[in-house]
């Protein structure tokens, strides 16, 4: 019991430490604004990529079959692409899971 508390505080700092290193070896080595083209729109994408990777794969696969999941995910895509804002396409996308799956 001792040792898996140890373990867990450890995974807990460890995850602290690279998390916040990512944050700060950027502002410590990049002084002024950033003029790169490539370098800008990289940097400007990356949230979305983040968000999409970490969120796309749930939600075909946390559902009890995929094809609700697939549905929620393509309603998601034409909601954002009329430009809904992140909460809507949200709710959008778990009402028709949650119908889908009652059904």
């Amino acid at each position: 019991m001792m040792m898996e508390q140890h373990s867990i505080l450890i995974y807990i700092l460890l995850a602290i430490v690279v998390t916040n290193m990512i944050r700060v070896i950027p502002m410590a080595f990049i002084k002024g604004p950033i003029n790169n083209r490539f370098v800008r729109s990289f940097l400007y994408y990356v949230p979305y990529v983040t968000l999409a990777v970490m969120t796309f794969p749930d939600m075909v696969l946390t559902t009890p079959a995929y094809w609700p999941g697939v549905v929620a995910l393509l309603a998601g895509i034409v909601a954002a692409w009329f430009r809904l804002g992140l909460f809507p396409v949200a709710a959008i996308c778990s009402i028709i899971v949650y119908l889908l799956i009652i059904i």
